[in-house]
């Protein structure tokens, strides 16, 4: 995993509440145990027609949001089954970020682990960000996991809240293993006076 350093990005405005992981990604494309291909399947009943052609108004198949990586959802992002192509298919289409008043817990704890910065907000921002997601396109946020800020196009800035070691995790780029194996030495010396 990378670190995840502060970015600014234009944001896919996808503003639906109780986005479900099979409609992330259908269970038709949990077969396979390797992330490789699985953003190109992301939201695919959503992006295309049964012949497999774009269809042209859904969101992430228009110019304005190529290479987005936020995505702004309505509340209650990533309900529904556990399942871990969800974040897997995000980060495959190049999603950092996703934006939303609340999450499924193992959604959350999913996406953390392979790196997306699940940011919860407000209703009033969220509010506030949606109306300019709409007015304002494509909108740009600056992200800042170090200060815990989004920057508006005004320079204003709003704090969302993370817990502390996954903050951490995520600014290191290591998950919660990488994170032990950094005081090996320490672990080694308590093992050997044990004995």
């Amino acid at each position: 995993m990378n670190h995840f350093p502060s970015f600014t990005s234009r944001v896919v405005p996808l503003l639906m509440n109780d986005i479900d992981t099979d409609q992330i990604i259908p269970a038709r494309f949990l077969k396979v145990t390797d992330k490789q291909g699985l953003g190109a399947n992301l939201f695919s009943d959503w992006r295309y027609n049964p012949d497999g052609s774009s269809k042209p108004d859904f969101v992430l198949n228009r110019s304005e949001y190529a290479g987005a990586a936020v995505l702004l959802a309505g509340d209650n992002f990533g309900c529904g089954s556990s399942r871990e192509h969800a974040p897997w298919a995000l980060v495959g289409h190049g999603i950092r970020a996703v934006i939303s008043t609340s999450f499924a817990d193992i959604f959350k704890n999913n996406a953390l682990k392979n790196g997306i910065l699940p940011i919860v907000v407000n209703a009033e921002t969220h509010q506030e960000l949606s109306l300019l997601a709409r007015t304002k396109i494509p909108l740009e946020l600056t992200i800042d996991l170090g200060t815990q800020t989004i920057r508006l196009p005004d320079g204003t800035t709003k704090q969302f809240p993370i817990d502390g070691f996954a903050k951490t995790c995520l600014l290191d780029g290591t998950d919660e293993l990488g994170y032990l194996l950094k005081f090996e030495k320490q672990i080694s010396e308590y093992e050997k006076g044990r004995l």
